[in-house]
């Protein structure tokens, strides 16, 4: 039970940084724009938040300086693919570029030291109950933060005007100009969205999943949390399970390997890819109890007037 609990404990940790970038994510893709630069704006949130949370001594205010990153290279990709109308998979790429470039120079001065990771959550007698005590009264408030932001964002989308506005610019930009709505103005904040989402993925690996900074820490999953967004079939709901499957399998590649079972590394990772693409082709034939892709993502809008 021990060993359960443990495994439990790291899938949540290892998901929660997708979960929050896929969230974000899923958003912008709903306003029909498609932002290939996550990776990058979740290693540029991670640097910042490092440096943050190490000049200030405040896990708060490394977390606000990594969502203020992110959404500022968010802003560029949103100046470039809305105002200048330049494709936005290219922008995408050359943003993941300059994050990667851009965080290696932020964080230089940061390599090798260490903070105080984020606090867990610690409720006398709910916390020492056995087994699912840590579990649901034992995380950190990004674990917490995470599930409240599928939530939030799934009522706004599905219970609100303005997230039944955001899917209709996302479907048709075309019809909600015609009908007044500011398609840029409404896009732009969710590249933004997205962008601060990303920025806090990435500040919650150096802040509360390793308490240090290194080049490169996200690691790709940047491009995991794109791919979660597809595997959701563009539904939050689903995102949760997805985010937990993609933790899973991070987490147990690594047990299997301790254990010495002889499963190779890269066989273990491509596994959610490849579970990618058999939802996406499972959804595909049946056509039914699923979203598809918003039918503007990743079309060019300029106003006619």
């Amino acid at each position: 039970m021990g060993l359960l609990e443990a495994i439990i404990l790291a899938v949540l940790a290892a998901s929660t940084p997708l979960l929050i970038a896929a969230t974000g994510e899923l958003v912008t893709e709903r306003a029909g724009v498609l932002n290939l630069g996550v990776e990058g704006m979740m290693i540029v949130g991670a640097a910042c938040g490092f440096g943050g949370a190490w000049l200030t001594g405040s896990i708060f205010l490394g977390a606000l300086c990594g969502i203020l990153a992110g959404a500022l290279l968010s802003l560029v990709f949103a100046l470039m693919t809305l105002g200048l109308a330049v494709n936005q998979v290219a922008t995408g790429l050359a943003l993941t570029i300059l994050g990667i470039g851009l965080s290696g120079l932020i964080g230089a001065g940061f390599v090798g030291e260490r903070i105080t990771p984020a606090p867990h959550l610690y409720i006398p007698g709910l916390t020492d109950i056995p087994f699912v005590g840590r579990i649901l009264f034992g995380e950190d408030a990004f674990v917490y933060f995470s599930i409240l932001l599928v939530a939030g964002v799934s009522l706004f989308l599905y219970r609100t005007r303005a997230g039944l506005i955001l899917r209709a610019t996302g479907d048709n930009h075309v019809s909600a100009h015609a009908l007044g709505y500011p398609v840029l103005k409404i896009r732009m904040l969710a590249v933004m969205f997205g962008g601060a989402c990303a920025g806090l993925a990435g500040a919650y690996l150096p802040l509360a999943y390793t308490p240090f900074f290194i080049p490169g820490m996200t690691a790709g999953r940047g491009w995991i949390a794109l791919a979660l967004v597809v595997f959701s079939s563009w539904l939050p709901s689903r995102l949760v399970i997805g985010a937990h499957l993609f933790g899973a399998v991070t987490i147990l590649q690594l047990h299997a390997q301790g254990a010495g079972f002889g499963i190779p590394s890269q066989f273990m990772s491509a596994l959610p890819y490849l579970a990618t693409v058999i939802v996406l082709v499972v959804i595909s034939r049946a056509r039914t109890g699923g979203s598809t892709a918003p039918a503007a993502l990743g079309t060019v809008f300029v106003p006619d007037r």
